[in-house]
């Protein structure tokens, strides 16, 4: 296989040789190799300015992010052996983490698949592809997903807005075998069922599987309110981990559903109460009815998906924090989250303080949790490491 080159100017190859796998527009010699030579999705070896290969990239010419490293032996491009391959890597982390098939098998650029996430329930897989380069190969990864892992059904759930970037279109699609609407899993003991096709994401979020079962002796015997509860996976599991009563409030009347189909499936729907609307006006009327809880989730979308709504995202999560902690009995549980990259775990500290402060309230944090491990987080790139999750104990100011 020939493929063109990528040169880049002096000294541009730093970050690369220091373990990042991303090349901007701005680090290319585009007077030796113009962008403008390459489509989206092609391949390309990657030089530096001396002519020393670096390995081969997959390329986004018209992006700021202009190409992303592959592999670096000029030997391996992508293409089904290379899949194979990097998917049975991945696969033996997650074998070693968990005794069940549910977990996220690949997590982009931190399984070196860039552009590439699959979610695993059961012998159902969930594929999402973001890249121009991986669209181009998705024959190759559905050939070395079934090698692989011999499922009975593989979904592209390819409708995200990354794909605008890639000038890909989006669709969702049955690529092989049969996929059901909902498929099951199981989580930290308990069973769901997810909403591939109609769902957000995947269907699932396995990023906080840890954080879900740090729950348990929070929950046990107090009452919970769980707020962005999507289809229960907080909810549900502080009901199974002996909750005796809990509220689960969200936007979506499907994603209520979902809470109730959950409940039942494990044998709690008398403790589960679902609220439907948006979740501060949800607050507010919980706190003129005078209701209390003993623990409250806090999980809510990413407030702040660019650098510029910082501003406007920090005073989210701080009117949902402390519109929460109004809400906490005087020894109560709040467990804050955010899946904002751009927004540090230092700065949600910060955000608790102040809002527990402004109530004249104490406040002790107890636990910091993180993505699970099937999201590892690749240590030269910090957008792969994106979940922060604090538990904190709030207390009267005497």
């Amino acid at each position: 296989m020939s493929l063109p080159s990528l040169r880049l100017k002096a000294n541009a190859d730093r970050r690369l040789r220091n373990g990042h796998l991303w090349v901007c527009s701005n680090e290319i010699d585009v007077a030796a190799t113009p962008l403008h030579g390459f489509q989206a999705g092609d391949q390309a070896i990657l030089e530096a300015a001396g002519g020393k290969t670096l390995g081969i990239v997959a390329m986004s010419p018209n992006n700021l992010i202009c190409a992303r490293l592959l592999s670096r032996d000029i030997k391996l491009p992508l293409d089904k052996s290379l899949l194979v391959h990097r998917l049975n890597v991945a696969l033996s982390l997650r074998d070693r983490l968990f005794d069940k098939p549910f977990y996220r098998l690949v997590y982009g650029d931190s399984d070196l698949l860039p552009g590439l996430v699959v979610d695993r329930f059961g012998d159902i897989l969930v594929v999402q592809i973001a890249s121009a380069t991986m669209e181009a190969h998705k024959d190759d990864v559905i050939a070395a997903l079934t090698q692989v892992l011999k499922p009975s059904g593989i979904l592209f759930k390819n409708d995200s807005a990354a794909r605008d970037a890639e000038g890909l279109n989006r669709y969702v699609e049955t690529v092989f075998g049969l996929v059901p609407e909902w498929v099951a899993l199981e989580e930290n003991g308990v069973k769901f069922e997810a909403p591939v096709i109609q769902g957000q994401k995947t269907g699932w979020f396995y990023d906080h599987r840890m954080n879900r079962a740090r729950l348990a002796p929070y929950a046990k015997g107090k009452r919970v309110l769980d707020l962005y509860s999507y289809i229960g996976g907080r909810g549900v599991q502080a009901a199974a981990f002996g909750a005796s009563e809990v509220f689960c409030v969200d936007a979506s009347a499907f994603a209520l559903d979902g809470v109730e189909r959950n409940a039942a499936l494990n044998g709690f729907a008398e403790k589960m109460t679902c609220i439907e609307g948006d979740v501060f006006e949800a607050l507010k009327e919980l706190k003129a009815s005078e209701e209390r809880f003993d623990v409250i989730v806090a999980d809510p979308p990413a407030f702040i998906k660019r650098k510029k709504d910082m501003k406007n995202g920090e005073g989210a999560y701080r009117r949902l924090n402390e519109q929460a902690m109004r809400l906490l009995s005087k020894d109560g549980i709040l467990v804050s989250a955010s899946c904002s990259m751009h927004l540090p775990e230092d700065d949600l500290q910060n955000i608790l303080l102040t809002s527990a402060r402004h109530l004249d309230r104490n406040i002790q944090m107890l636990e910091r949790g993180g993505q699970g491990p099937d999201h590892p987080v690749h240590p030269a790139i910090a957008e792969t490491r994106y979940i922060k999750s604090i538990t904190c104990r709030l207390l009267p100011n005497s």
